[in-house]
């Protein structure tokens, strides 16, 4: 697989499995500093990271590395219907491809929602020592009630009340990215889903950041999360936050990242691990 010739603000496309997926890079290459590869949530894509990868590259001193799957942003539509286990698919098929493409030496995956999810089976599926930590914003291991009850919401909210000519400003096919996602919540069968397994064969430290008043997943998720890992998991509970932190919180989530970050380089440079 060719290596992506990386530049701070570097746009392009990979080729992963038959699909093509746009990328940016921000910040250091992977030859002089660790990198953070962020995965997006279940309706987002690169341009609607907005300015964080630039902010956190800024912040960290790390490279910073962002993608829109299959279906999202400029990236090739997703094939529909989805299958239920989807997150668990793009963990495992496409993830360590993409992550192979970018020629990382040592890398915290930082997820948000869906995203988060895929990280978290990532790191609980695949041997890669490459993967040092993990930062998992607003992570879903289960179905809630209430989680279901907000997606079934904007359900409506894309049918009637606009949310379908918001999204096409950001997404190529809007009604790919949307019901590619939102079908496979709304479907009986996923009501059941559940992939809190992944999280006893964690080995790797967490952040774990949940806002107070995410109307899509509750502490729950998060307290299994620190129930079942082995390894250390630091957990940000975040006021008059919903569930975007680096959003609705964009300060307060890039000052942990940050610190995060610094620590984990700090642990790994004092066992002898190099950093670059």
């Amino acid at each position: 697989m060719t290596l992506i010739n990386w530049a701070d603000g570097l746009e392009g496309f990979l080729d992963i499995s038959g699909k093509s997926l746009e990328y940016a890079c921000f910040g250091p290459a992977p030859t002089t500093a660790p990198t953070i590869v962020m995965l997006h949530e279940g309706l987002g894509c690169v341009a609607l990271w907005r300015d964080a990868p630039a902010q956190i590259a800024a912040a960290t001193g790390c490279g910073v590395f962002v993608y829109s799957r299959a279906g999202y942003g400029r990236s090739d539509p997703t094939d529909l219907p989805r299958p239920l286990d989807y997150m668990s698919r793009e963990a495992v098929d496409f993830l360590p491809k993409i992550l192979a493409a970018i020629g990382l030496k040592q890398c915290i995956l930082l997820g948000h929602s869906d995203g988060a999810t895929i990280a978290a089976i990532y790191a609980g599926s695949i041997i890669d020592h490459r993967v040092r930590g993990l930062v998992l914003m607003a992570p879903h291991f289960f179905t809630e009630p209430q989680g279901l009850a907000q997606i079934a919401l904007a359900k409506d909210n894309f049918d009637k009340n606009g949310l379908k000519l918001r999204l096409a400003k950001y997404h190529q096919d809007p009604d790919n990215a949307f019901n590619g996602w939102n079908k496979v919540w709304l479907d009986p069968d996923f009501e059941d889903w559940n992939v809190s397994e992944v999280i006893d064969y964690l080995r790797i430290p967490t952040l774990a950041i949940q806002g107070l008043d995410d109307k899509y997943g509750t502490e729950a998720q998060i307290l299994e999360l620190e129930n079942r890992s082995y390894s250390p998991v630091d957990v940000v509970m975040l006021t008059d936050c919903g569930h975007s932190p680096l959003e609705d919180a964009n300060e307060a989530t890039i000052a942990e990242i940050t610190a995060f970050s610094e620590s984990l380089w700090k642990i790994e440079a004092g066992q002898g691990v190099p950093i670059s």
